[in-house]
């Protein structure tokens, strides 16, 4: 027969050893530390995104002015894409809205719009504008906008450009000072982000 003494002190070493626990790791704090390591890791790469983004390809640029004015107002923050034009790779086109330096003061960028390409003729007359012997269509010049002064017609240098402010009244540009080199404009406006009732793409 066995010793109840024994059995009793077995029992109670038995439940020792059944409940005692190793001391395990905090799985949910090692998680949450993992979790925050790749919340910042996303976050910095989403910041360099962002600064090559806007260092290569779109760069912030505020109007000063009103010479682009109905489309453009003064104060209005834009981006322009800088990368279509670099290093030659786009084609600039009639019509578009470009930022360059000023010919006369490259410290000074301005915003004019494209009227006339490598090789056209352009004049104006009576406040309408011709290329080539052809009047050109322009919708976004209201006829308050329009400025009467003549310019005779002058052919536009190989990799220069004519440009016009759509304010033709309150714009100083190609009627004044002549074209710009093709290597003076450094990029495109393409949309407007402020303010925000203004936000939309640049016609």
């Amino acid at each position: 027969m066995s010793d109840p003494l024994n059995n009793s002190h077995t029992s109670d070493q038995s439940a020792t050893i059944a409940t005692a626990e190793p001391v395990k790791p905090n799985h949910h704090s090692r998680s949450t530390l993992i979790a925050a390591m790749a919340w910042l890791r996303d976050l910095m790469l989403s910041v360099l995104i962002a600064v090559l983004v806007i260092l290569f390809l779109y760069r912030p640029v505020k109007v000063e002015g009103t010479s682009m004015m109905p489309g453009l107002l003064d104060q209005e923050r834009l981006f322009i894409n800088q990368f279509s034009y670099r290093f030659g790779l786009g084609d600039i086109k009639r019509g578009d809205t470009v930022v360059f330096w000023y010919p006369e003061d490259t410290t000074k960028s301005y915003i004019k719009r494209v009227i006339g390409l490598p090789g056209d003729t352009v004049a104006v007359t009576e406040g309408t504008v011709y290329v080539n012997g052809k009047k050109l269509e322009e919708d976004y010049v209201p006829s308050e906008y329009r400025d009467d002064r003549p310019y005779p017609p002058q052919t536009v240098p190989p990799n220069e450009y004519f440009v016009l402010g759509d304010h033709r009244i309150s714009s100083n540009d190609s009627r004044a000072w002549g074209f710009v080199p093709r290597n003076y404009i450094y990029g495109k406006a393409v949309f407007v982000f402020w303010p925000l009732e203004h936000v939309g793409t640049v016609r």
